[in-house]
């Protein structure tokens, strides 16, 4: 098994592509506790900033919990009406 330098970069790699790093760049947001999340183009074509998307995943976390209560409620219901039948 050939040893590879851990200071070497791969064939298809080029150093100069790759651009300058920045040290600490998001070292205060990974402070904070804010998660970074990497959006496929399609979806953030849709979303102009990160407030709408946080309204979106609010509205549909507010739909799922109104879903599940729904069904929830809905099945007591069912179950009281079979015992008066």
């Amino acid at each position: 098994m050939k040893k590879v330098k851990r200071d070497e970069l791969r064939p298809e790699y080029k150093r100069s592509d790759l651009g300058r790093g920045v040290r600490g760049k998001y070292y205060k947001s990974y402070q904070s506790g804010t998660n970074l999340v990497l959006l496929s183009p399609d979806v953030a074509e849709v979303f102009p900033d990160a407030d709408a998307v946080n309204e979106a995943l609010r509205t549909l976390i507010k739909a799922a919990h109104h879903s599940v209560s729904s069904t929830k409620r809905s099945g007591r219901r069912a179950k009281t009406r079979s015992r008066a039948t």
